[in-house]
């Protein structure tokens, strides 16, 4: 067991760092074809800090526990939510941005209702709903796109943060070399995490569903959380909601797409009641902007979002 613990724990070590090298030596190759820095930024770093769910669910689907394959996805979207962004907002209040609260929050909603009626309507996600949900992807990475380039005409309010990447110029061959350990990393990370954890799942008669919705989740969020919790201490909280509803999104339609069509995903209905969990915190998050103080997610709200988290975990592990 002890054993299991240190390589899961390895496991998500190679998982961030994949994912860092990943997006390093992605990003320095768009440099280099001159692709503007704000589109690197909400495509490459965003779709990065979702490599680790994208290896872990893919992972767990190919052998077989479509579980958590989907447990890690609806677990990691309300960890992103209520645990990383509400202590974002208890770090520093988060002001929304235009888009966020009239465009995103919304897609999210509606993004989230979609997946819970095709989980719903047959009890698995078919290849055919699979490629609806990547077609969804494409469409909201152009949707990203085109906000990049013209979001400082659409928020007249100035509160679009631009996401630059930190990524030094380096030689093709190195960026390439770090596109190909971050793959490596990313695959050797998903294996040992997926593995160890089904072991200590079976270990203690645990199932699946709980592994992936508490140790599988928070482990996959890290990037998340590591990302909005240090922008909320160096005081740019902004770029937090932004960052979360982005990769929600992305875990959404890529992950659980690109899962799906590896093999049908069975869906275990007891997820519905943390499905409607998640739903409730996107309606919730949608009040924020329009509650005092309005267009923001304040300190109290932040409290409220981790408060609910909390009673997430104790439902789950009560049941």
């Amino acid at each position: 067991m002890v054993l299991s613990i240190f390589l899961i724990i390895v496991g998500f070590a190679l998982l961030i760092k994949g994912a860092d090298f990943l997006v390093e030596g992605s990003s320095s190759v768009a440099k280099k074809f001159h692709i503007p820095e704000i589109i690197i930024g909400l495509t490459i770093v965003s779709i990065g800090t979702s490599m680790p769910e994208l290896f872990v669910s893919s992972t767990s689907t190919v052998n077989g526990s479509s579980d958590m394959a989907i447990g890690n996805i609806i677990g990691s979207n309300l960890c992103n939510l209520l645990l990383i962004l509400g202590l974002s907002a208890i770090i520093k209040p988060v002001k929304f941005q235009k888009e966020t609260r009239l465009i995103e929050i919304p897609i999210s909603l509606v993004i989230t209702i979609i997946f819970m009626v095709f989980c719903n309507s047959s009890g698995t996600i078919s290849r055919k709903e699979a490629i609806i949900l990547i077609v969804l992807f494409a469409i909201f990475i152009v949707y990203t796109i085109i906000m990049g380039k013209k979001g400082k005409e659409f928020d007249k309010e100035n509160t679009i943060i631009e996401i630059q990447t930190e990524t030094q110029r380096i030689s093709m061959v190195k960026s390439i070399l770090f596109i190909l350990l971050g793959i490596i990393g990313l695959k050797i990370g998903g294996d040992l995490t997926v593995e160890n954890a089904t072991s200590i799942a079976r270990m203690f008669n645990i199932s699946e569903k709980i592994i992936s919705l508490t140790i599988l989740a928070v482990g996959t969020s890290l990037p998340e959380l590591v990302t909005s919790v240090t922008a909320a201490i160096k005081g740019n909280s902004d770029i937090a909601i932004g960052n979360i509803i982005g990769s929600n999104i992305f875990n959404t339609l890529l992950i659980i797409g690109v899962s799906a069509l590896i093999s049908p995903l069975i869906y275990n209905f007891t997820y519905n009641i943390q499905m409607g969990i998640l739903i409730l915190a996107m309606l919730v998050l949608a009040l924020f902007p329009i509650i005092p103080p309005k267009n923001k997610m304040s300190r109290f709200n932040g409290i409220i979002y981790l408060a609910m988290y909390i009673v997430y975990i104790i439902i789950l592990l009560m049941r």
